[in-house]
């Protein structure tokens, strides 16, 4: 099979196909790419969240504190990087906590608030029930609520984007369908059917039950489908988190600029928050911020598309992977057709990471930071030594001109969720993670 494939499909890295954990640089990056030429503006999602901010701080008492907008603290984690390697390494390490996400626990909360803040949105102004300046706080009114109530969402997901959608769904008075593989996580549709939202189980993986969804709502007037593989308001919902992590970097005194640069390692299922924070990074800080994308050996989704070409869609079914991983966030077997064209210009390369040191590193990282997060957010956690101890690596700061201001780097690890994770099964995670790691 390894054959035939890397035959069929030349541009497979060597050991793809075998599962082998590997550092794959994009051929097609230009570091002068920044995306504008889309017409996809990240500063849309910016004024939604600005005006939804008080209805948002209403809904979610969670979110009061920070004057009812969606953030996530931005920490060190020294002690985890001397934990992962011996060697002297270079430039700061900071963990861009998302699981920390008020309200529902993980990045998905940016891309799903923003896309029913935006249908909501249209459904009142479609009744004249929201005017040019309106304060935002008139969608909880009873006359929206009213018309709000007529409609639903609807949604294909792991677990988080489904908690992301109902909750936000539920809160302003939609009815929230979640779709999900039948061998999906039991406990991921015990939390969702605990909130109130509707799970409904499909045979197949991730991509079918997308699928069944999208065809079940495509036949209701009444439902909206949060659409993960084309959503342009999910794709802007993710984009605007750019200018905080701007921010935070600026409180940090942390300078990004040719002598200062930008690493930043997002874990990757079917593309779209990974893809959106990557194309906000780059509209703010262009070449000076490099991307990677990191997947689960058996699940390369965007790995396997870029490598491939964006010309026609190539899923890891394809190329002899069987899309099974513990990482279930990220066991997509086909990547976004919307975000996988933009990446083939803006995203910097993939690694791809073994179950084992995904669940040791999210052991290591409780035991020597104090931070729990699930292991499919732990994924992204070696990526510094990607790229600063490996040839591959090296290869491309030598390529960039970097590899003489790497003391002055930072790189920021995006940890998408884990908060929410119940503690029996966070207790399981912590033993395997033990084990892998070697510790008795």
């Amino acid at each position: 099979m390894t054959n035939i494939s890397q035959a069929r499909y030349p541009g497979l890295p060597a050991g793809l196909t075998q599962g082998q954990p590997l550092l794959w640089l994009n051929p097609g990056y230009d570091p002068q790419a920044d995306g504008r030429q889309t017409g996809l503006d990240p500063q849309i999602a910016e004024d939604r969240f600005t005006r939804c901010a008080g209805l948002l701080a209403q809904m979610f008492p969670e979110l009061q504190a920070g004057g009812g907008r969606l953030s996530s603290p931005l920490t060190a984690i020294p002690h985890l990087r001397d934990a992962l390697t011996r060697a002297p390494v270079a430039g700061a390490w900071l963990l861009k906590r998302d699981d920390a996400l008020p309200v529902a626990g993980s990045v998905k909360a940016r891309g799903g608030f923003h896309e029913i803040l935006s249908l909501a949105e249209r459904i009142a102004a479609e009744a004249d029930l929201l005017p040019d300046g309106a304060d935002r706080l008139v969608l909880a009114g009873p006359a929206a609520q009213a018309v709000l109530g007529r409609h639903a969402v609807a949604v294909g997901s792991t677990g988080n984007l489904g908690l992301s959608i109902g909750l936000i769904g539920a809160g302003l008075g939609l009815r929230a369908v979640v779709h999900m593989s039948a061998d999906a996580k039991e406990w991921k549709k015990q939390r969702l059917r605990a909130r109130g939202i509707e799970v409904v189980e499909h045979q197949g993986d991730y991509a079918a039950a997308v699928a069944a969804g999208r065809a079940i709502a495509q036949a209701d007037p009444l439902m909206h489908f949060v659409d993960d593989e084309h959503s342009e308001a999910l794709f802007l919902g993710y984009a605007a988190a750019a200018h905080e992590l701007q921010a935070q970097l600026q409180t940090a005194g942390r300078r990004v600029d040719a002598e200062h640069p930008l690493f930043v390692y997002l874990p990757c299922g079917v593309g779209g928050a990974p893809g959106g924070i990557l194309y906000g990074l780059k509209r703010l800080f262009g070449a000076h911020v490099h991307g990677f994308f990191v997947e689960p050996t058996a699940s390369p989704c965007m790995l396997v598309q870029l490598a491939c070409g964006v010309q026609q869609p190539v899923s890891v079914y394809d190329v002899g992977l069987d899309n099974r991983t513990d990482a279930d966030g990220l066991a997509v077997g086909l990547a976004s057709p919307l975000v996988a064209p933009l990446m083939a210009s803006l995203l910097s390369g993939v690694f791809t990471v073994a179950e084992d040191t995904f669940y040791a590193d999210a052991w290591r990282l409780e035991d020597t930071e104090g931070i729990y997060i699930e292991p499919s957010a732990a994924t992204g956690l070696r990526g510094p030594l990607q790229v600063l101890d490996t040839p591959q690596g090296r290869a491309y700061l030598q390529s960039q001109g970097l590899a003489s201001v790497m003391d002055q780097a930072t790189h920021v690890i995006w940890s998408t969720g884990g908060s929410l994770v119940p503690e029996d099964i966070r207790q399981g995670f912590r033993q395997r993670g033990r084990q892998a790691a070697g510790v008795a």
